[in-house]
């Protein structure tokens, strides 16, 4: 074979190359862009979240700039949408008080979200002389008293959303849920157990996505 017929073969195999690269892009686009079309159609609609009640089985503030406390809570989370399922890789509630987190994380166990679907969790969260500033020590004190304390409860989380076979990256999750407990003449719960009071609120959440 002489100089002149390899330099066309090899011309040749540089084109077919070229062919076969601009075949695998032109096809990743066009599998790109049907996803975003049908992500455009569909438009996918955060879950919504509904504090039901908080059940408080402690709640001591009497040592100085501490905390202790113990609650129950129930909340609800419905996927709005019709055509779109939710994975909840990961969520974590705890309470706050003016944005200070008053208990440790507690962990809800992962799960999918079908269409419409709702999902119902009932998790305990606990704080055992939990350190709180000096001036929220209190205002705390000062609230309770007075016969009222307005906390947060919030989840972190992780969520995917899944539309047909196609399951989308991890994306955070952030709901806040206010909840009001009433002490003393004021109060309003419904007792449940022995220094278990129960306070339904059905409360709608705030929800970030």
């Amino acid at each position: 074979m002489s100089a002149k017929e390899c330099g066309h073969h090899g011309k040749g195999h540089n084109k077919f190359r070229r062919r076969l690269l601009f075949g695998i892009l032109f096809f990743i686009l066009i599998v790109l862009i049907t996803v975003l079309l049908i992500w455009a159609i569909l438009r996918p609609s955060k879950p919504r979240f509904i504090l039901q009640d908080t059940t408080v089985y402690g709640f001591n503030s009497s040592v100085p700039n501490f905390l202790t406390s113990s609650f129950q809570v129930t909340v609800s989370s419905r996927n709005p949408n019709d055509r779109i399922g939710i994975y909840y890789d990961r969520l974590d509630l705890y309470a706050t008080y003016r944005n200070q987190q008053i208990t440790p994380r507690t962990s809800l166990p992962p799960t999918y979200q079908g269409h419409k679907d709702v999902n119902v969790w009932s998790p305990f969260i606990n704080g055992n002389m939990i350190p709180i500033s000096p001036d929220f020590s209190t205002s705390l004190s000062s609230e309770q008293a007075s016969g009222s304390v307005f906390l947060t409860i919030k989840i972190d989380g992780r969520v995917r959303w899944k539309v047909g076979a196609f399951v989308s990256g991890r994306y955070h999750l952030y709901v806040r849920c206010p909840a009001i407990i009433t002490f003393g003449s004021k109060f309003n719960g419904v007792i449940v157990a022995q220094n278990a009071v129960k306070f339904q609120f059905v409360t709608r959440c705030s929800v970030s996505v």
